[in-house]
């Protein structure tokens, strides 16, 4: 009989030692509310909630979604639900409410946390989906029907919940981009996460003297990460909504040792009228990923911000597959790294097959941090997921020291600002307005986001539009990191196959050479 492991890497036990383990050292610094709590607090609260939910008669692998931006209580719910096997769906606040309504209905969450600046969005919820009973609201301005989160977690137990957890558990829900407007959705387990826990303190030298800044969105996995990361290390972190010069501020007065950014957030930082008099001297490194990284972009970030930087590439289904040390940006600056320590990762033809090195093909690879489905969508699933790799739709080589470089998409999306957005889901947007006759939506250089969203247009005959107008009628279907920054008006017909599909790389090169006024 072969020995097994006497416990398994069960992600809410991490708070509960970190709470012995450093106990009364201060673990988070919340900037959006100015609260301090030391790890025995956070952990107390993350008990209290986790002991409210079951109060609720929610039991292991009941879905409880929650609405919250960068603040402690989106803390308290992924180690209260690490803690109960109750499952989360941490829900991406910048979608709309139908979309919210949507992904709830779907997953069958019957609990909603959310945060008073959703209220609208929960009433919403509360209107379609009669089905979740249970709607706690975190800050002055909840509604009536809401229970106070304060009050909610004062009024349960501080006690270690007494569930048995394993690795192999379902943990969250998380979303990524989808074509039809419907985020794609995959459950996460405690040992994906575990396994990207690990992986961050190993790349990026994560210590318990780090100040960690998370200014991720932690409804993703990467600002999840970084706080988990943090925990696990006794390092203390500090979490904030982005905005470049509340940033700055808090580098210096929080003697912030290191950060992950996507690089338009540092363009944005960078562009700080007074940038010069703040202190970053405590930064050891920034790491960055999400999107294309200029290479004019990381002299400056050199220069004015740190020598030291760091990045990593991997999917939302991935993780992180493949990462650059501070040593490889310095050398290479060109690549995004080489293969991470647990992950596997190929080139490969439309057949496959490995491709020869410096030969371009798509990316695909394994890692611990991957899933290997899409939640009711099996079209999908079948379409990334082949013979145990994930198909990344992205375009890479190899050379012969193993460096890793990006040279495209295979998939039409479009990355800005860090977030994913397909062009289809635009296209079908802007095609149903009444002056448009024929679109296509592409993504054009841009220095702040990385790309632009960019939609391309044919009036109809006799129609008169704004592009002020059209992005207006966008704003009202889509989220707003997908509505269009430019709009622009095409004579004649667009480019296309003989099969009929449009030839975006002749737009965007036509496009990209040309003086294109961006909405900012």
């Amino acid at each position: 009989m072969r020995p097994k492991a006497t416990t398994t890497m069960a992600v809410g036990r991490l708070l509960k030692n970190a709470a012995i383990r450093f106990r009364d050292k201060e673990a988070l610094c919340c900037v959006t509310t100015g609260r301090r709590f030391s790890f025995l607090e956070l952990n107390e609260r993350a008990n209290r909630l986790a002991n409210g939910l079951m109060s609720l008669g929610l039991k292991k692998g009941d879905m409880v979604a929650f609405l919250i931006t960068n603040r402690a209580e989106i803390v308290d719910t992924y180690f209260a639900i690490g803690k109960t096997g109750v499952v989360g769906l941490p829900l991406n606040y910048r979608l709309i409410g139908k979309e919210i309504v949507q992904m709830m209905a779907m997953t069958g969450a019957k609990v909603l946390i959310f945060e008073d600046a959703f209220a609208k969005v929960a009433e919403l919820v509360r209107e379609q989906l009669p089905e979740v009973k249970t709607f706690i609201g975190i800050g002055k301005g909840i509604p009536d029907f809401a229970l106070d989160y304060d009050k909610f977690i004062a009024d349960a137990s501080p006690d270690e919940p007494k569930v048995e957890i394993t690795e192999e558990d379902d943990y969250y829900m998380n979303l990524t981009s989808g074509t039809t407007g419907l985020p794609k959705s995959y459950m996460l387990t405690h040992y994906n996460n575990a396994g990207g826990i690990l992986d961050a303190t190993m790349m990026f030298k994560v210590t318990e003297d780090d100040s960690v800044l998370v200014v991720f969105p932690m409804f993703g996995r990467v600002g999840y990460v970084w706080m988990a990361a943090a925990i696990y290390n006794g390092a203390r972190h500090v979490i904030m909504n982005f905005e470049p010069r509340k940033a700055l501020e808090i580098i210096g007065t929080e003697k912030i040792t290191i950060t992950n950014w996507v690089p338009p957030m540092a363009t944005f930082v960078l562009s700080v009228p007074d940038f010069d008099k703040f202190d970053l001297s405590s930064l050891r490194a920034v790491v960055f990923a999400g999107a294309a990284f200029p290479t004019p972009l990381q002299e400056q970030v050199r220069k004015r911000i740190t020598p030291n930087i760091y990045e990593f590439y991997g999917l939302q289904e991935t993780a992180i597959i493949v990462n650059a040390s501070t040593k490889d940006k310095a050398k290479n600056p060109a690549s995004i790294g080489k293969v991470s320590p647990w992950a596997e990762l190929r080139i490969v033809d439309a057949f496959g097959n490995d491709v020869p090195v410096g030969t371009t093909g798509e990316i695909i690879a394994k890692a611990m941090g991957g899933t290997t489905q899409y939640f009711k969508n099996e079209k999908q699933t079948a379409e990334t997921f082949k013979n145990g790799w994930c198909h990344t739709g992205d375009l890479g080589y190899l050379d012969k020291e193993g460096y890793v470089y990006i040279s495209g998409r295979v998939k039409d999306m479009i990355v800005t600002g860090g977030q994913n957005v397909f062009s289809a889901e635009v296209e079908n947007i802007l095609i149903a307005h009444p002056a448009v006759a024929d679109c296509a939506v592409i993504g054009l250089p841009d220095e702040k986001w990385g790309e632009a969203v960019t939609a391309v247009i044919i009036k109809k005959a006799g129609s008169e539009v704004t592009s002020e107008e059209v992005i207006a009628f966008c704003r009202k279907e889509m989220a707003g990191f997908k509505v269009p920054k430019n709009i622009i008006w095409h004579e004649g017909q667009l480019p296309r196959t003989p099969t009929g599909k449009v030839q975006k790389y002749i737009l965007v090169d036509m496009y990209s050479k040309q003086d294109v006024p961006a909405r900012k």
